[in-house]
């Protein structure tokens, strides 16, 4: 595990969520951790809903007091500056989709080089749209990398179908997973996938990280649903 992890993907990509229980999982390790929500695209899904249930387990949470607004660029918080400086604490960040989001961590990246202990890893995910081949989702990443000029690390599969996401929707998008590993000669870190999924996918998934799906993703979705 690297000091600092960076989630980066497509808009829905899932990355939010994943950086919320990365951050858990290190927490549960024994670990000092921090997120650092650099998300200025997406203004629903946001690690600001979760703000009182990071507070309670310990974890520190970095934020724009414009979070969940409707500001379209807000100022970032100094903090952040702090928290990549300081080095006393596991940090996670979770960047904004696709390359306009990327644009916001760019004024970070050379404190992060200079250190050199990070890992940038790609959220890729098959079942959203503009990411349903290899090849688009490469092009996606490689706009990402040269609008804050990091380069990525590793992948993680995050291909789901919300609510409705099965054991064989995990383990059908491992060719995808894999063939966007190749094409980007990286490593696939870890394959995510519903908590209750967990014991299923058990001996059949390397590296898997089950998921806790935050709060807002279900209010959202009844919303949908009854409207």
């Amino acid at each position: 595990m690297k000091r600092i992890t960076l989630f980066a993907g497509h808009y829905g990509s899932g990355k939010t969520n994943i950086a919320l229980n990365y951050a858990r999982t290190l927490k549960r390790a024994g670990e000092k951790v921090a997120i650092a929500d650099l998300d200025i695209v997406n203004p629903y899904f946001r690690t600001k809903d979760s703000a009182a249930d990071l507070q309670a387990e310990g974890i520190d949470l970095v934020v724009s007091d414009f979070a969940n607004s409707n500001v379209d660029f807000p100022a970032m918080p100094k903090e952040i500056y702090a928290l990549v400086a300081e080095r006393d604490r596991k940090i996670v960040m979770d960047i904004g989709g696709d390359d306009r989001g990327a644009l916001a961590l760019g004024r970070y990246v050379p404190d992060i080089k200079a250190e050199g202990d990070y890992e940038m890893l790609a959220v890729v995910n098959a079942s959203r749209p503009l990411t349903e081949t290899a090849a688009d989702t490469v092009e996606v990443l490689r706009e990402i990398e040269a609008a804050c000029q990091l380069p990525f690390t590793g992948i993680v599969n995050n291909t789901n179908l919300g609510q409705q996401t099965t054991a064989e929707t995990v383990l059908g998008s491992k060719a995808y997973a894999d063939e966007v590993a190749a094409l980007m000669n990286l490593p696939v870190r870890f394959t995510c996938a519903p908590a209750a999924l967990a014991e299923e996918l058990k001996g059949k998934v390397e590296n898997l990280l089950p998921l806790e799906i935050q709060k807002l993703y279900y209010q959202l979705h009844s919303n949908n649903y009854e409207n």
